[in-house]
């Protein structure tokens, strides 16, 4: 996919939406110092480059009951059962992030539960029944550090 080019301003927008997508286009047009109809074109002309992926509500996991974080490394048995395993894994609604990965793995999945036996019920019941996988690993987060989107300070002009 082609990276599209941004100027300081489709930047200075970015970051406004970024920190808040709620934030009004009248409002950041203000800081922008241009019109409104300008931003609404802006942030269209972005989306439809693939730029903005979408906006969501993001919600806290601990506050929902979901005390327990965890990332799992799966390594396949062969992997041309990449895809048909990232399939299976979809289904599973614990997991909520699939990368493929380069090192010890081939997969590395995140996945929130209520407890320690619904991770492992989770793992046992759900993971591991599908064919193809053999082995992971799994490492619980103790506490989330920090979670943030891309520096857009970083993108050349």
């Amino acid at each position: 996919m082609p990276k599209t080019n941004l100027d300081a301003i489709d930047r200075k927008i970015l970051k406004y939406l970024i920190n808040n997508a709620r934030m009004p286009f009248l409002e950041i047009a203000r800081e922008c110092g241009i019109s409104g109809a300008a931003i609404h074109q802006r942030i269209r002309k972005l989306d439809e480059a693939g730029v903005i992926l979408g906006s969501r509500l993001v919600v806290d996991p601990k506050m929902m009951g979901f005390d327990v974080c965890a990332h799992i490394s799966i390594t396949l048995k062969d992997p041309q059962l990449l895809q048909q395993t990232v399939d299976r894994l979809k289904e599973i609604p614990e997991i909520v992030e699939a990368h493929f990965i380069t090192g010890k793995g081939n997969i590395l999945a995140k996945l929130y539960c209520v407890d320690n036996e619904h991770l492992m019920r989770t793992i046992f019941d759900g993971i591991l029944r599908i064919p193809g996988i053999a082995t992971t690993e799994t490492n619980i987060s103790l506490q989330e550090a920090f979670q943030r989107q891309v520096n857009v300070d970083f993108i050349e002009e």
